[in-house]
């Protein structure tokens, strides 16, 4: 499928607007231990199609599908949540739900056009985010495109019988910038 608005378009993908198609996918996801072992949210279950369809875009969020270019595929989502407007920063939630696309440069590629988006677009100055100690591949990508620790959480998180370190990241605008100069 062509597309004319590259600031949605990467390399590998195109941030899209959320299909009600997609919602039984990403039901499917959630059925997956794997995947769910990553999120750092609510405890672990499966969820419907309808439970999907009830994240929209707001005034305080922003909600994308991640697409491949290359067969316009649905693999993940990404979003930005209660953004505050006065002081321009946001929290980032993402996934890549499908296992077949991890480690492959789908879910850098879609980081870094949320980033152009927050930046370039919204005017947002600070994007951050929480992950789970263990979850060492999304840590890699967001160390990788410019987010940098702040903060630790000790032992903020039990999942199986087990407390886990939260590590607090954020990007700035101005990191962002430099970044796509070097």
């Amino acid at each position: 499928m062509p597309v004319s608005n590259c600031i949605f378009t990467g390399e590998l993908v195109r941030l899209a607007a959320p299909l009600p198609e997609d919602h039984a996918l990403m039901a499917q996801w959630s059925n997956n231990a794997e995947y769910q072992r990553l999120l750092d949210g609510d405890p672990v279950r499966p969820e419907t199609p309808e439970f999907f369809a009830n994240f929209k875009s707001s005034d305080t969020s922003v909600h994308f599908h991640i697409r491949t270019l290359a067969d316009d595929r649905m693999i993940g989502f990404l979003g930005l949540f209660n953004i505050k407007w006065p002081s321009q920063s946001a929290i980032l939630g993402m996934a890549i739900g499908d296992p077949a696309y991890w480690n492959k440069g789908y879910g850098t590629d879609a980081l870094r056009l949320m980033l152009q988006y927050a930046f370039d677009e919204l005017n947002l100055f600070r994007v951050s985010l929480e992950v789970l100690a263990y979850n060492t591949r999304a840590i890699r990508l967001y160390e990788k495109v410019g987010f940098v620790r702040e903060g630790i959480q000790r032992q903020a998180f039990r999942r199986d019988g087990r407390r886990w370190d939260v590590y607090s990241y954020a990007i700035l605008a101005d990191d962002y910038y430099a970044m796509k100069v070097e």
